[in-house]
């Protein structure tokens, strides 16, 4: 290598480290269209090759980590890519979805019809604690931080992939674009199986895709 083609690799610009944020396969729930938040749904057979299906996409972006939930439908989800790729996946407990209270174990209308007002304010933006459960900031307050103390530990261009679940995810990614709150539901939500990547540019983390990994399908969840 010649000294000019040496000082150009130098001055090269890295790509920076990149964030995987993918949520979870289908749930039984999910297709009912029934609250989960904190309760552990298993995955359905279609779940299953929802994940099977992303990991083989996941894993040709060679991650270098991976975090997850703990709650099956998640740590089940993860297993797919751990397969492939044979990295460790860490669970932690702070990537749970939103614990929502009342509202756990109830269908779309029924929350509609039992808890209409909390739900249109909810949907308004406002700091709602829906069935009694978390605020959206306090779900980022606790997962956030995850994220970031493993992405702190990335090498220099390296990938960690976070799996997690729809609601958590979107105000993960909020709160790391430095995004107001009452601005996260401008995020639409992530189908099953589906991520947003977050990449590290010179101001912070920048959004780069969001809901990636299919064509476009509804949004069967908690966070619709």
């Amino acid at each position: 290598m010649t000294a000019s083609a040496g000082s150009a690799a130098e001055r090269r610009p890295t790509r920076g480290r990149r964030i995987i944020l993918w949520r979870h396969g289908q749930t039984a729930w999910n297709v009912e269209r029934r609250f989960q938040g904190t309760t552990d749904v298993e995955l359905t057979e279609t779940g299953v090759a929802q994940a099977r299906r992303a990991a083989r996409l996941l894993a040709s972006l060679q991650p270098d980590a991976i975090v997850s939930s703990d709650l099956s439908r998640a740590a089940n989800t993860a297993a797919q890519l751990v397969a492939l790729t044979g990295l460790e996946v860490t669970h932690d407990e702070g990537l749970r979805e939103t614990y929502a209270g009342l509202w756990q174990g109830l269908t779309h209308d029924e929350i509609i019809a039992a808890h209409g007002d909390e739900y249109a304010a909810w949907k308004r933006g406002e700091p709602v604690r829906r069935g009694g459960g978390e605020l959206e900031s306090e779900v980022a307050d606790r997962a956030a931080p995850v994220v970031l103390r493993h992405a702190e530990k990335l090498p220099e261009d390296g990938t960690l992939v976070v799996v997690s679940h729809g609601g958590t995810i979107r105000t993960t990614i909020g709160r790391l674009l430095g995004l107001d709150a009452h601005h996260w539901e401008a995020l639409g939500g992530l189908s099953n199986c589906c991520w947003s990547v977050l990449g590290e540019g010179a101001r912070g983390w920048r959004l780069l895709e969001h809901n990636a990994g299919t064509l476009p399908e509804p949004v069967l969840g908690d966070d619709d």
